[in-house]
């Protein structure tokens, strides 16, 4: 296995572009491709999981052409994917396979989906429920409520309310809602439960109305899209830095110095920008500009408890500034961190313990209390998670050497990650 050796480090300091949003992005290359007309998407994160979307639009039929550097210019199919019948690899992008399950289901086609062990997996159950009330025509293939798929045409009723709960993934929600204005019937969705991680919600609802479909929200409980929605190219889209990305970033300067990040400021459509008002709450100084924001090590950090459904992925960043924390940092409300791209509950405390942390887990929360010292030297499993593997290369700010196995798992969202955090770390 390749492995990545840290040095020790004490400070941080300097300037981070960050790459494209993933949540944006792979959002934005869909809605272009169902739109109607051409759409130039600017600033499109460079990704693994990007790579697997535009593969798939392009075997759907999708014209979609690298026209700049992290440019594409889709041309949209107006409603139609071209190509009716094939097979979709999608590795273990969720953002990927959740919405294009939707879609493809109201597509009158024959398509089979299907990913890496890990997306196999993963529960898709609650989506496929939903389309089926629908009227969809979805099959397991392997284990019932997990991919892969095969999705056959279908006739299609939405007389009644889709109902889908809200507490698994928020990426269900999103799916169905960019979904189903395909259908060109008026379309009501029920959320059953507590909806998690609103401001993804918030992130779909914001790009379908760039495209031109506006949904009637009542609260977060219902969401209704009229007849005949039908999404036409803003012929020109930017894609905002990734919030999550910068939560490592953000963290460096907090623990060891001082750290901007460009690409993203306060006014941001992403959820994910609510980290910086958690590390305010650690003691963190921040300040903000249009396009930035900045993080500074304070004389002291202390441990908060959190509700964390707000900031699902930079929660795990949390996780790790707990151990440079005064007392027990508890991090709550985090359950769907179990279904992601791997069960991170478990997999942070596993790895929190290698460098000395006391770590208590429940199902949806983590307590995590510091230890004395960091035990320098740890090796870190990644789990094929990107996140693991840039959290933990913070450790290394606590003056100790650590070791990060599988370090192109950062592909998924961040190529350059480690070279980037090179940039802004001075060694001991």
């Amino acid at each position: 296995m390749e492995q990545l050796s840290l040095p020790a480090a004490s400070n941080a300091e300097g300037q981070i572009t960050l790459p494209g949003s993933k949540s944006i992005s792979n959002r934005t290359l869909l809605l272009a491709a169902l739109a109607n007309g051409t759409t130039e998407i600017r600033d499109l994160l460079a990704s693994d999981d990007t790579a697997r979307m535009l593969e798939a639009l392009e075997k759907l039929g999708v014209k979609c052409e690298n026209f700049a550097e992290n440019a594409w210019r889709v041309s949209g199919c107006n409603g139609k994917f071209p190509n009716k019948q094939t097979d979709l690899f999608l590795g273990n992008a969720g953002t990927a396979f959740r919405p294009l399950t939707a879609a493809l289901a109201f597509s009158e086609g024959h398509y089979l989906l299907s990913g890496v062990p890990r997306m196999h997996e993963r529960p898709i159950a609650d989506l496929v429920n939903a389309l089926l009330q629908a009227g969809a025509n979805i099959e397991y293939l392997e284990n019932t409520g997990f991919p892969p798929l095969k999705i056959s045409p279908a006739s299609l009723d939405l007389s009644k309310p889709l109902q889908i709960r809200g507490d698994v993934s928020s990426q269900f929600l999103t799916a169905l809602l960019m979904a189903l204005p395909l259908t060109k019937q008026q379309a009501t969705i029920e959320v059953v439960g507590e909806l998690i991680s609103k401001p993804y919600i918030e992130i779909t609802l914001n790009l379908m109305a760039k495209f031109g479909v506006d949904v009637v929200r009542q609260g977060w409980q219902r969401f209704t899209i009229a007849a005949n929605s039908k999404y036409k190219s803003p012929k020109e889209i930017f894609v905002e830095g990734d919030a999550s990305s910068a939560s490592y970033f953000l963290a460096a300067g907090t623990i060891a110095g001082n750290v901007r990040v460009d690409g993203i400021g306060k006014q941001s459509i992403q959820g994910d920008v609510c980290f910086a008002e958690a590390l305010s709450l650690m003691g963190s100084n921040i300040s903000y500009g249009e396009n930035y924001i900045a993080a500074s090590k304070p004389a002291k950090l202390k441990a908060i408890d959190l509700d964390c459904n707000h900031i699902p992925d930079a929660a795990m960043t949390l996780a790790i500034l707990a151990l440079f924390a005064e007392g027990t940092t508890v991090l709550r409300n985090i359950a769907s961190w179990r279904v992601k791209e791997t069960d991170r509950i478990a997999a942070m405390a596993t790895e929190l313990r290698k460098v000395g942390a006391i770590v208590e887990e429940g199902a949806d929360y983590i307590k995590v209390t510091p230890p004395v010292q960091l035990t320098p030297n740890a090796v870190i499993d990644t789990y094929d998670d990107h996140r693991m593997a840039m959290c933990f290369s913070l450790v290394s700010l606590g003056n100790v050497p650590i070791t990060i196995n599988d370090p192109k798992c950062v592909n998924k969202t961040f190529p350059d990650y480690f070279k980037s955090f090179a940039k802004i770390v001075k060694h001991a």
